[in-house]
């Protein structure tokens, strides 16, 4: 039995995604996986340190990590609504955040990056001409509703499972970043996906790519059997707010990406080389 070591968020799309593979609800053909449940922006720097074999990452630290891990087809979360959202307690325009005291779920997520580039003013780039002093404060992204209600900060970028429940708190969305993405580029939004390390060989890959396919397929076909697992790990215990998570990243591109995927992919890529944040690359994407 080979050991694969494998890290991914406690989140529920991600805790019903690898349920299967991990509980021995499928073959996994002589590999075991020994999971890590960690944030995704911690999860992001240990992929800048190779520390996993198989992780969970943003799309937008795969932008930095080409060099050294390839794409899996399955796993993914990608899609249309479900994109971050900037909230806060008072009707702000973006314009008005400018220079306020932002918090942010991570420098390396997709979120952070889609801020950048619906405004270069928010990005760390020091080309950026007229620049104000930036105020972005790096929080786990659960932290982002309580840090905005005790107006630690005024206002949040917002990911997973802060998307269904900020309202409660008596907060306002101030612009759904996905949906101008989507309004953008007519493409879904790619948020995360499952990168594997080049050297493990593309044969492997493939066969972890088909394990995890098959993982996804189980939690489609017995919908309730992973919700215990989903419930040690989520922040959220709601059933009504789980489901809702899954169902909104969950989809059709988590079992393949399909070809919209890739497009929506190299689009982001290609977009953040152009704007310097990250490295070009000739790489290929995907296995």
């Amino acid at each position: 039995m080979k050991s694969i070591s494998l890290g991914y968020s406690p989140c529920p799309n991600d805790t019903f995604i690898f349920y299967a593979m991990i509980h021995g609800k499928i073959d996994t053909k002589n590999l075991t996986f020994k999971e890590n449940l960690l944030d995704v922006e911690t999860l992001n720097q240990k992929a800048l340190n190779t520390e996993f074999d198989l992780t969970k990452v943003s799309y937008h630290a795969f932008g930095h990590l080409r060099r050294k891990y390839c794409l899996l087809r399955a796993g993914g979360a990608l899609g249309k609504g479900c994109g971050p959202l900037v909230i806060s307690k008072n009707n702000y325009t973006m314009e008005e955040l400018r220079g306020k005291r932002i918090a942010i779920p991570g420098k390396l997520t997709t979120a952070y990056l889609l801020l950048q580039l619906y405004d270069p003013i928010f990005s760390h780039q020091p080309s950026v001409a007229g620049v104000q002093h930036l105020n972005l404060v790096e929080m786990p992204f659960h932290k982002i509703i309580d840090s905005i209600s005790n107006e630690e900060v005024d206002a949040g970028l917002i990911i997973h499972e802060s998307r269904f429940t900020y309202p409660s708190y008596g907060l306002k969305q101030i612009i759904d970043l996905g949906d101008w993405w989507e309004k953008e580029t007519g493409l879904p939004i790619p948020l995360g996906g499952i990168i594997a390390k080049q050297s493990l060989g593309s044969e492997l890959n493939e066969k972890i790519n088909k394990i995890l396919r098959q993982s996804v397929e189980y939690a489609f076909s017995n919908r309730s059997e992973p919700i215990s697992y989903i419930k040690e790990h989520s922040q959220e215990l709601s059933d009504d707010v789980i489901n809702q998570h899954i169902d909104l990243y969950v989809n059709d591109f988590s079992i393949d990406v399909g070809q919209e995927g890739e497009k929506a992919v190299s689009e982001l890529l290609s977009r953040a080389e152009d704007a310097r944040i990250i490295p070009k690359s000739k790489q290929p994407v995907f296995i």
